[in-house]
């Protein structure tokens, strides 16, 4: 029964310290240094890109800035998001880049 009552602790701690869930994480978030917004006129476009990981072992994908603009056919970048996607322990995540623009 201790033995138990440890692991439920553990992956209590464990699930806190991320400040994420611990079987499921959907956020956006702003890229820090990019999200600065001027005006919300002129963002008609939408770019993303995306790259998945697969049981911490196999990562694939593009999810660069550039990558993003080619996507959505942008020339010129007013703000920029980040959309993570965690499922179990990061067992399967998806990062995406998302550009708005025109």
């Amino acid at each position: 029964m201790n033995r138990i009552r440890y692991i439920f602790i553990v992956l209590f701690i464990a699930a806190l310290i991320p400040a994420c869930g611990l079987v499921y994480t959907n956020i956006k978030t702003p890229a820090p240094t990019l999200a600065i917004q001027t005006n919300a006129e002129g963002q008609d476009k939408i770019g993303k890109a995306s790259c998945t990981s697969y049981l911490w072992i196999v990562g694939i994908g593009d999810c660069s800035v550039t990558e993003a603009m080619k996507n959505g056919e942008i020339k010129k970048v007013h703000h920029i998001d980040t959309e993570i996607k965690s499922i179990f322990f990061g067992i399967y995540e998806r990062y995406t880049t998302v550009i708005y623009g025109e």
